[in-house]
């Protein structure tokens, strides 16, 4: 694992605002926020926050690591957002890494899973892709059990990424949106 990295890595995919830093080759914090709601305006105060307690500043950082879900639809899209605008204004790499890729990080050899709504859950085999079964399908499925240590996961899977996989990290979605275009006739527009 690189030791020169400074990695500020983060999460707002599930029921939390989680945040981790890598530095000196390990994962030396993680903080973990529990919230319903109310994520997009507490991630920045919450990372300010956490990088003074750490003594450092944005300008430390060598690289973002976001969370990509899956889970929560606007949760994923408000931390894939922050760490997009934070890569850019900053002028480093942001690198997303899925959850499931950071459960197989903890338990490689398991089948990662995520909760789902509908007694369904977002699974993913060692080296396979991920996908949408129901729970009562994939009874020896592993979820992570600790916020803490799956954001330490994504921090250190954003650490070890190649320059390559930095760019523009985007949300993982494994189903296409519930939502669907309006049946109803657009009204007209005058001019």
């Amino acid at each position: 694992m690189p030791s020169d990295q400074t990695v500020l890595a983060f999460d707002t995919s599930a029921a939390h605002c989680a945040a981790a830093l890598f530095c000196n080759g390990r994962v030396v914090a993680t903080r973990v926020d529990e919230m319903g709601r109310g994520q997009a305006e507490h991630l920045m105060p919450m990372l300010e926050t956490f990088l003074a307690d750490h003594d450092l500043d944005w300008s430390r950082l060598t690289r973002i690591g976001v969370g990509i879900g899956p889970g929560n639809f606007t949760g994923i899209r408000i931390s894939v957002s922050a760490a997009r605008g934070l890569a850019l204004g900053l002028g480093i790499p942001a690198i997303g890494v899925s959850s499931l890729d950071a459960i197989h990080r903890m338990h490689p050899n398991a089948f990662a899973a995520v909760p789902a709504p509908r007694e369904m859950i977002y699974t993913q085999p060692p080296g396979g892709t991920p996908e949408l079964r129901p729970s009562a399908d994939v009874p020896e499925a592993v979820f992570a059990d600790n916020p803490h240590r799956l954001i330490a996961a994504i921090a250190e899977c954003a650490a070890e990424a190649q320059a390559e996989q930095a760019g523009r990290p985007k949300p993982l979605y494994v189903k296409p949106a519930d939502a669907a275009p309006s049946r109803d006739t657009a009204p007209v527009i005058l001019s």
